[in-house]
């Protein structure tokens, strides 16, 4: 049984993606070599997940407290530390609640994973990581079964994302594709209905009959769907709000949509 904690020297410094000299991490999922996790729910719900390996744990002497009253045995030592030497390793902004964790990134599964009545979402090149944490968490509470993203020109599952998601990393499968057209056409072969959303679409959500499986396609900020993707869906669907803004904010809109599409199963 490890121990629950091992003390650390002020000297020394653990290794870390987020050092605030090193820059943001690559944005890119599908490639980086260690996920760096901070905060309660993030740090909790990832050394609950048999699927994560960990690697380090750092803690300062009341989170690891409230870990062991959370967790019980933890699955490996944490190194007892003082908050300053989880400041310098994140930005100035970042929120750690004294918990920091390097553990393995998760694995992407593959489309031919995904369950034939499933709800699914694909990002078009969403960037923001907190758009896409709080995405994640949307689709934890509404049981989507996978986030689709691009390799490329989409943020890490990692640090901010994380934090943002609050846990949700942990529970909704990331599913990293190289090319979101294809993957479309590919889901659309297995009978996926494919409903992309921008809010000048041409039907209303509430009015397009709603079948599972069903890919919802959220488009990037500012630039929206792209073209191949807008060509690819079987509609493109508005929604439809009373106010005088109907441009939502893409994480808000994904929410509303998953709520809308769980109402009409």
């Amino acid at each position: 049984m490890p121990a629950p904690f091992r003390s650390k020297s002020a000297g020394s410094r653990p290794p870390g993606r987020f050092r605030r000299e090193d820059g943001p991490p690559p944005h890119r999922p599908g490639d980086i070599d260690e996920a760096v996790l901070y905060g309660v729910h993030p740090v909790i719900e990832a050394l609950r997940n048999p699927k994560r390996r960990h690697r380090r744990l750092l803690a300062t002497e009341n989170a690891l407290k409230r870990l062991q009253e959370e967790i019980g045995e933890l699955p490996l030592q944490a190194e007892l530390v003082r908050p300053s030497e989880i400041d310098r390793l994140l930005t100035p902004d970042s929120v750690h609640q004294g918990l920091y964790l390097v553990c393995d990134p998760l694995p992407s599964p593959d489309l031919d994973s995904l369950p034939d009545d499933a709800i699914v979402l694909a990002l078009d090149q969403i960037t923001d990581p907190h758009n896409v944490g709080a995405i994640l968490r949307s689709a934890a509470a509404f049981a989507a079964a996978a986030v689709i993203v691009t390799i490329r020109h989409s943020p890490a599952a990692t640090g901010v994302l994380a934090k943002s998601a609050s846990g949700a990393l942990e529970h909704v499968p990331l599913i990293a594709v190289r090319n979101l057209g294809d993957a479309l056409a590919e889901l659309g072969k297995r009978g996926f209905l494919r409903i992309g959303f921008d809010s000048d679409g041409e039907v209303a959500f509430d009015d397009v009959a709603l079948r599972r499986p069903l890919v919802m396609v959220m488009g990037a900020e500012g630039k929206g769907l792209r073209q191949r993707s807008r060509e690819l869906c079987d509609h493109v669907a508005r929604l439809e709000v009373p106010g005088t803004i109907t441009s939502l904010n893409v994480s808000n809109a994904t929410a509303i949509a998953l709520y809308a599409a769980s109402r009409r199963r």
